[in-house]
């Protein structure tokens, strides 16, 4: 089985163990952005994808209650804006994922009725030489962001989650249609037990690795991040997807069962 797994720090704890513990999968990485278009074209099996991008087919299942989210300050999705946020008229998304880039603009447009002007801002560019108001930056990045000289910076979990009062849940785990997933539910739930036990040792090797120190990098995976898809979680899900169908970000018709028995509740009405 072909599992894609999103390559920042924030999946390191979903992953703990994997491709040891599981050696039928073949565990490949990329941004959560690209997982999504290998999983629709077919070349992997499984994803962990933005979720925005797990509404685009109807097919498509939830296939673990692990996932990546939050409930207050997520520390690595952040808008660095120039002008105060009433005033963003032109928007740079982070190309590496378009879950953010959604909730980006349905916050602008909730809370100040903005539909900035979109401009691309690819993976490996200079964010601080873009030319747009503001300036939406996910991932390893995103937490390394100088604030100098804004008006404006925006941890956008924790702004969600004011806003809304509900978890925000920014990718899980997706398989395309066809498919045997039998028994892959408890194995990506026990690959993120494993790594929720074992927070200090992967701090300790991840951390020096994107600049951060062992204790600074446990503190965002313990506090600022949260793994598991709960009735909460799904509440968010629903209240993210029927914001991004007003936007036309996401077709109409999805259904999801807050309080499900089994991880895939999710379905399209006839």
């Amino acid at each position: 089985m072909r599992v894609g797994a999103v390559s920042y720090l924030n999946t390191k704890p979903l992953v703990y163990g994997l491709a040891e513990e599981a050696p039928q999968i073949e565990l490949v990485f990329d941004l959560p952005s690209r997982l999504a278009d290998r999983l629709a074209r077919g070349e992997l099996d499984v994803a962990l994808i933005p979720s925005v991008e797990s509404f685009q087919n109807p097919e498509y299942s939830i296939v673990s209650d692990a996932c990546i989210g939050c409930r207050g300050p997520v520390l690595s999705v952040k808008l660095l804006s120039r002008v105060p946020a009433s005033q963003i008229r032109s928007l740079a998304l982070d190309e590496g994922s378009r879950t953010s880039a959604a909730l980006t603009r349905i916050l602008l447009n909730e809370r100040f009725g903005l539909k900035p002007m979109l401009l691309p801002l690819p993976i490996d560019a200079d964010w601080q030489q873009s030319p747009a108001d503001a300036v939406l930056l996910i991932g390893d990045r995103a937490i390394h962001a100088t604030h100098e000289s804004l008006a404006e910076v925006w941890d956008l979990g924790d702004q969600w989650c004011r806003w809304s009062e509900l978890p925000f849940v920014f990718a899980m785990w997706i398989a395309r249609p066809g498919i045997d997933t039998d028994g892959l539910a408890t194995v990506l739930g026990s690959a993120r037990d494993r790594g929720l036990a074992n927070l200090e040792q992967i701090a300790a090797i991840e951390g020096p690795l994107v600049g951060l120190t062992p204790q600074r990098c446990l503190s965002y995976l313990r506090d600022n991040l949260y793994f598991h898809l709960g009735p909460r979680e799904r509440r968010g899900l629903k209240l993210y997807y029927d914001h991004a169908c007003q936007l036309g970000l996401a077709p109409q018709g999805l259904t999801f069962d807050v309080s499900p028995t089994s991880p895939a509740a999710r379905s399209f009405e006839a």
